[in-house]
């Protein structure tokens, strides 16, 4: 039987540290400061460690707790509220490739993620006209 990704980076304890690191790294960093400012557009940085989670969890195929609580999966959806650049999503990942290696996640398994990370990330790019914003490219 094939291990779910949840399972293979250790489960929820691990995921959990996992999503700590990554918003203490939003938060520290200069990497990480326009996203921190991002997530005051929706409901901050506190509620955004808890929705992270919940949705990595399902997102890792562990339990879905993110659609048990909204009824979706959808990341556009979640992010529609979000100007995102193309800058925005490498800084995401940038951070969130920085948690990985803190918590020394590594393997096949970590670089499949970090994949398909890439895309739903470069995928969030959206047009900014309406926010009065340029938008900038991957």
């Amino acid at each position: 039987m094939v291990q779910k990704l949840i399972e293979q980076i250790g489960g929820e304890d691990v995921l959990r540290a996992l999503v700590e690191r990554f918003y203490d790294i939003i938060e520290e960093t200069e990497t990480g400061a326009r996203i921190a400012r991002l997530h005051t557009r929706g409901h901050g940085l506190d509620h955004a460690r808890i929705e992270q989670f919940n949705f990595l969890s399902g997102f890792m195929g562990g339990r879905r707790y993110y659609e048990e609580k909204h009824g979706h999966m959808d990341v556009k959806l979640m992010h529609a509220h979000v100007p995102i650049t193309g800058e925005d999503a490498e800084n995401w990942l940038r951070c969130m490739d920085q948690a990985l290696a803190d918590l020394s996640l590594e393997g096949p398994h970590v670089e499949r993620l970090r994949q398909v990370l890439r895309r739903v990330a470069l995928m969030l790019v959206n047009d900014l006209a309406e926010w009065g914003e340029a938008r900038v490219s991957a």
